[in-house]
């Protein structure tokens, strides 16, 4: 089994998710984008906005890691334009769907050194994309507990709701697909 095909559930889920907000977003408008993340944030990032933005910087930083390349500076995507942070996630996903594609199979356990901040540790390229996904989804539900309290009504985001094993599913096992 490949990577890929490890993770292709989590990776539709969460595409799946990135619409939803993405639309909801366009919806709202830059203020929703705007909105702080409160008193007991940690100072590198000041609203939601920006945590989209390192939603898909963090995707954008593992791949770079894998392949062994420079990291990508993102400071430059604007965190209140709803277009262009979403813009730069689809670029993000498709360069993550494309090392999932074209990384050599045998190379996915072999440790590398990685430095994260001050910190050194020896992880996996297989251990940094899942790293990639679940620190996603992670703060998705973060930026939804955030705008709720904020008043906003942010809709569902489950994996239940999401379709996602329906659709790929066949129809003999008496599933059906998620309707839109």
């Amino acid at each position: 089994m490949t990577i890929s095909s490890q993770v292709d559930y989590l990776l539709d889920y969460t595409d799946w998710d990135r619409a939803n907000w993405e639309t909801w977003f366009r919806d709202q408008g830059s203020a929703a984008l705007a909105v702080g993340l409160g008193a007991n944030a940690d100072g590198r990032i000041a609203n939601v906005g920006e945590l989209v933005r390192h939603i898909f910087s963090a995707e954008q930083r593992y791949v770079d890691r894998v392949r062994e390349q420079p990291i990508t500076d993102t400071s430059t995507v604007p965190a209140d334009d709803v277009q262009a942070v979403f813009d730069f996630g689809r670029q993000s996903r498709r360069n993550l769907r494309q090392l999932l594609h074209d990384f050599p199979a045998e190379r996915w356990d072999v440790p590398r050194e990685i430095t994260m901040g001050t910190a050194k540790r020896a992880v996996t390229p297989r251990t940094l994309v899942v790293q990639a996904i679940t620190h996603e989804i992670r703060h998705w539900a973060q930026m939804a507990t955030l705008l709720r309290l904020d008043g906003r009504k942010t809709g569902p985001h489950d994996f239940l709701i999401s379709g996602v094993f329906e659709r790929t599913q066949s129809f003999a096992d008496g599933l059906r697909p998620r309707t839109p």
